[in-house]
């Protein structure tokens, strides 16, 4: 998507004659509106209208014989607007005949809000146009829409130079962050470090002091100065006041008359969000009812995607046109993020981590329909996805890299309510290796509980090798409609991480031959870096190395872990995540928890207390103590993330829907701005600022079941650290 200047402020002496008189300062809340870029991203037009940006004009072709105006139409959503201000819409127009359309600004969800609806008289010259419109509203979510349809004769309708303007406080708002004073909102463990970050220019020590539930004086010090914090763009003091043995709720930490929002101390504060996070998943499983008795009335839900009209369900699903002749049954999965696809490298990593997480942190008690079936139910979970990434296994042996809508779906929309056709995209090798090293993790931790899925995972990754050794470089194509790319063209790292997920369960030397990868504190892992996590799985088998060998893989690890807790002192808010390049990338928040996953995952191996204390000061970061004093995890803190970009989790735009279920994770700071709604709000951003909890923000503020497990991961880990 194009970025372009959302703050842009025009003066009301500097204002062109055409624009609205003002007395104080006017936003421009359109962007891409001159299309000179080329793109004409974040403008969509409906299905049967298709567009595209020719000699700098957006051009579309509008059908005949369609019945209303709204039929056929070109629109940019999540535009902000303030009640009882004026606002000015212009924009150049032309058509291959005369004829008529409307443009339109009103809210996009009911009740319908209209700030203006004007006939539009345009002909085959190009003229411009200026509607003026006050809003009867406060919305972030208004629709700009040029509405085409109705006519009897197709014709081709072109608009360039769309502006409009209003408004006196600029798109997103006046940020505020609150108390100065940062701390990790839901609490720290009696034995754990409990250290806070506060926002000053000052260089001298200030005077800090906890307060209790009663606001008696329990501790106090002085801060520690540290000065410029080149993510936040703020100068910072930090505050350690570990020695502070007592327990309880409300607890405070003031510095002067600046008080920081409340927290506990104690143990046990982790279970329950240990618990809420690996929930996430059975809220967001597809081919199932969510029941009430599960997650609460408000959250139920009918399953989705089983055939059940309007869905045209996932349980025979051809492929995309022209890649295969054939369909599968690909039922069931957890819905990826925010919208309706399943992806399976993305799928693949979560279920991966719920294992991992089962072998390192053993069971967790969940409200699920399997609980009570004398299997962890932390296995239970996980099965749901893997049953359904063995099903996109190709009869070749190949697994189809993903499914989803043949278009995007807007929102809000309830998974039963998808109307559109599902397709499975071509089978891709990353694909495939990812069910061979989950297949074979599966196989090894299902031994004991459910034989008949373990030789069915072993089946299935051992023939999903066999073919991607024979298809080494079948690479999913960037791009697409409908869904997520996931693309990856580099595939030596998921060879080397199943192989070694293949040598850990069958103990084979051939595979132990195929293993090429190490963990790498540059590399981290992810859905599209997966080298990492050959040393990971070999760190759960030891009895499958030799002594020497164990002993240089825990070298390795504990040398990642050491850079991560590098990284993690070298900034003012305890972040082990620390991109070289200064940019914080999409999902941001996953790599913190899963560089914590890393830092945990050597004090297993070593017994050091460093890397303990490092793995749960990250989670400080998460709950609050960072950059905009922000819980990123629903129902944790008093600031908490709660408007995450999710198709039914969607109370921000429809008040009968819910807000995201407890323990959902967003995605956190993403210096790339790629929605609208960032690109407006936080243009100029310093990286560790780049988030808005904004329900039309998905390039900030998406959920997924890969950033959703590691944080299941680390709070489990956290739970058993007390």
């Amino acid at each position: 998507m194009t970025t372009l200047t959302a703050f842009l402020l025009i003066p009301a002496t500097l204002a062109p004659a055409s624009l609205a008189a003002a007395d104080g300062p006017q936003y421009e809340r359109i962007l891409n509106g001159t299309f000179d870029s080329g793109d004409k991203s974040p403008w969509w037009t409906s299905g049967n209208t298709p567009a595209t940006v020719t000699g700098g004009r957006l051009c579309a072709e509008i059908p005949g014989g369609t019945v209303n105006v709204w039929d056929a139409m070109i629109g940019q959503d999540d535009v902000p607007v303030e009640d009882g201000q004026l606002y000015t819409l212009r924009f150049d127009a032309s058509a291959s005949l005369a004829t008529t359309f409307r443009a339109v600004v009103q809210t996009s969800s009911q009740p319908m809000a209209t700030v203006l609806n004007k006939t539009v008289d345009v002909t085959t010259a190009t003229q411009t146009f200026t509607f003026t419109g006050t809003s009867p509203t406060t919305s972030e979510h208004t629709q700009v829409s040029f509405q085409a349809g109705g006519g009897s004769t197709p014709y081709t309708l072109c608009l360039d130079n769309i502006s409009l303007v209003g408004g006196v406080v600029p798109p997103g708002g006046v940020r505020d962050f609150g108390s100065p004073v940062r701390v990790n909102q839901l609490g720290y463990l009696q034995n754990g470090p409990k250290r806070a970050t506060y926002v000053t220019d000052e260089t001298n020590p200030l005077d800090w002091q906890l307060l209790d539930a009663a606001d008696r004086v329990v501790a106090h010090g002085k801060s520690k100065p540290y000065g410029a914090d080149p993510m936040s763009g703020t100068n910072v003091q930090l505050i350690d006041f570990s020695r502070y043995r007592g327990t309880g709720d409300g607890y405070r930490l003031t510095v002067g008359d600046q008080l920081s929002e409340p927290f506990a101390i104690g143990n046990g504060i982790y279970k329950p969000l240990a618990q809420d996070a690996l929930e996430y998943f059975y809220n967001n499983r597809s081919g199932i009812p969510i029941e009430a008795q599960y997650v609460g009335a408000e959250r139920a839900r009918d399953a989705g995607h089983l055939g059940v009209a309007p869905n045209k369900g996932d349980t025979s699903v051809p492929c995309f046109p022209g890649t295969c002749a054939y369909s599968l049954d690909v039922r069931g999965g957890w819905y990826d993020a925010g919208d309706h696809g399943k992806y399976v490298v993305n799928g693949a990593l979560a279920a991966w981590q719920l294992l991992d997480q089962y072998e390192q942190s053993g069971d967790e008690t969940l409200r699920i329909p399997e609980a009570g079936n004398r299997i962890p139910d932390v296995l239970d979970e996980a099965k749901w996805e893997i049953d359904f990434l063995l099903r996109m296994q190709a009869p070749s042996g190949m697994v189809h890299h993903k499914i989803h809508d043949e278009k995007w779906t807007g929102l809000p929309l309830k998974p039963a309510d998808d109307p559109q056709q599902r397709y499975l995209y071509p089978p891709s090798t990353a694909a495939t290796l990812n069910v061979a090293a989950v297949g074979a993790r599966c196989a090894r931790v299902y031994a004991r509980w459910d034989k008949a899925l373990a030789a069915r995972c072993l089946t299935a990754a051992d023939k999903a090798w066999k073919a991607a050794l024979s298809n080494p470089a079948v690479y999913a194509p960037a791009g697409g409609e409908g869904g997520g790319a996931y693309d990856d063209t580099k595939v030596t790292d998921e060879f080397s991480w199943a192989a070694a997920e293949l040598f850990a369960t069958t103990g084979k030397q051939a595979y132990k031959k195929a293993i090429t990868t190490q963990l790498k504190a540059a590399d981290g892992f992810s859905w599209q870096e997966t080298g990492g996590l050959a040393d990971l799985a070999l760190a759960r088998v030891p009895r499958r190395l030799s002594p020497v060998e164990y002993l240089k893989l825990v070298v390795r690890i504990a040398r990642v872990a050491d850079k991560y807790l590098g990284d993690l002192r070298a900034q003012g808010y305890a972040n082990p995540y620390l991109p070289a390049d200064g940019k914080y990338v999409w999902g941001s928040n996953s790599a913190v928890a899963n560089n914590a996953m890393v830092m945990a995952t050597a004090y297993s191996l070593t017994r050091l207390p460093k890397y303990r204390d490092g793995a749960l000061e990250s989670l400080d970061y998460l709950l609050g103590r960072n950059a905009i004093n922000q819980s990123y995890v629903t129902g944790y803190g008093e600031r908490d993330s709660h408007n995450q970009h999710h198709r039914f989790w969607a109370k921000s735009l429809d008040p009968t829907l819910p807000s995201p279920a407890p323990g959902s994770l967003a995605g956190g700071p993403n210096s790339g701005l790629q929605d609208p709604v960032a690109q407006r709000a936080l243009q100029g951003c310093a990286p560790a600022t780049c988030y808005l909890d904004n329900i039309g923000s998905y390039s900030t503020n998406e959920v997924a079941v890969n950033w959703n497990s590691a944080l299941a991961w680390i709070t489990a880990f956290a739970d058993r650290a007390d």
